[in-house]
């Protein structure tokens, strides 16, 4: 069962961070037309922003993320290598080639195309045959690697995003969500850095067709770098994209755009806006006690708890009276408490989005108390106790 400890923590630069026992009012510091969207800072993870974050959506072409990530493990893993070469066949061909009217690198029918060719395709090109030939040439068959798409979006974490093939094309069950096709890319940008690079490349030219790079955000001098755009005729124009701005990267996903020009204004609106409105503060030093637990049964009615290191927020420049934090856990904490004991979390929010959950560990020993602060301790939770359930 869920009880609170609502202590005031020490602030920076005159900010006093309470935690206050009310839930934070119902507010976003930021506004955007998508209906869908989340943001994170790619350092330390904290939410930035998030409208609807878990709602499922049908992907388009930002399913091309967890196909390059297939990809890239399977080059980590040396499995492939960037050399080696699959052959283009019909089924590549017609559905995500030239006559397809889809967006492809134009691949020649029977052709051998080398791993990093077809990256190159996929990462600037958005191209639907070069992601099926990699999913052919992996796996068998596209179906296959759809399949191993969504075994290894499980294993990074992804527990709603499901993949029917590898191009996003429209197919039935094929699903994710804004907030998991931000985790992924970020799990892209921290896992394999010697591919990230190829979303940022301007151009590409296949078969002695050049193309630009499908990410609008590229050209709008907001130091955009990656990732991928798309579009459904159920859940409108999408984008998952990064900047990186004076030493901070965020990264983001939107999705319900009306048109391209609505998507790329928005993205570029919602990440120049995350990558100079924040600020990356240390609230608590390293070993610094951020508050107290209540414990039952112990020779001291409170343990001061800790985090692993120091704790890091990142605050808004302009509207710091929005941010309020809470620490939670369950409890009272029963004796006898260990030394590093896991005892609960302190929550941030920036306005009404859950921007940051940082562990809580127990700062010192609490063992067990006297007969008589047993009894004590037992009489205080049999009258309080049924007012910590009634406020869950």
């Amino acid at each position: 069962m869920l009880f609170r400890v609502f202590q005031p923590l020490a602030g920076l630069l005159g900010l006093v961070l309470m935690l206050l026992c009310a839930v934070p009012a119902s507010a976003q510091l930021f506004e955007t037309k998508a209906a869908q969207a989340f943001m994170i800072d790619a350092d330390t993870g904290t939410v930035l922003f998030a409208k609807d974050a878990d709602k499922p959506i049908p992907p388009a072409s930002m399913a091309k993320l967890m196909t390059m990530e297939v990809v890239f493990n399977a080059i980590k893993a040396k499995r492939i290598t960037l050399d080696d070469t699959f052959v283009v066949s019909e089924n590549a061909w017609r559905t995500g080639g030239a006559p397809s009217g889809t967006s492809t690198m134009f691949a020649k029918l029977k052709s051998a195309v080398r791993v990093e060719d077809l990256i190159q395709g996929v990462t600037v090109q958005a191209a639907n045959d070069g992601c099926i030939v990699l999913a052919e040439g992996m796996a068998g068959s596209e179906a296959n690697f759809a399949a191993q798409m969504t075994e290894r979006a499980r294993e990074i974490g992804l527990s709603k995003s499901t993949f029917v093939n590898s191009t996003g094309l429209p197919a039935d069950g094929q699903q994710t969500t804004v907030r998991e096709l931000t985790m992924l890319a970020l799990h892209i940008w921290r896992d394999y850095p010697e591919f990230f690079h190829y979303y940022g490349q301007p151009d590409f030219t296949w078969n002695k067709i050049s193309q630009r790079n499908r990410n609008p955000l590229l050209a709008m001098g907001i130091d955009a770098d990656g990732f991928v755009a798309g579009a459904s005729e159920s859940a409108g124009f999408g984008i998952v994209g990064t900047v990186s701005h004076n030493g901070i990267r965020v990264i983001a996903a939107l999705s319900g755009l009306a048109s391209d020009r609505e998507r790329a204004e928005e993205a570029r609106k919602l990440l120049d806006w995350g990558s100079r409105s924040f600020q990356k503060t240390e609230i608590f030093a390293k070993d610094e006690v951020v508050g107290e637990a209540q414990v039952f049964g112990g020779a001291k009615s409170g343990v001061a708890l800790k985090a692993k290191g120091p704790v890091d927020i990142f605050l808004p420049i302009a509207n710091r009276d929005k941010l309020t934090a809470r620490i939670v856990y369950e409890g009272p904490v029963a004796a006898p408490v260990e030394e590093g004991q896991p005892v609960g979390e302190l929550r941030v929010w920036i306005g009404d989005t859950l921007s940051q959950r940082t562990p809580l560990f127990a700062a010192e020993p609490v063992k067990v108390g006297t007969l008589p602060q047993r009894a004590l301790d037992a009489a205080k939770e049999l009258a309080v106790g049924w007012l910590r359930q009634k406020h869950l």
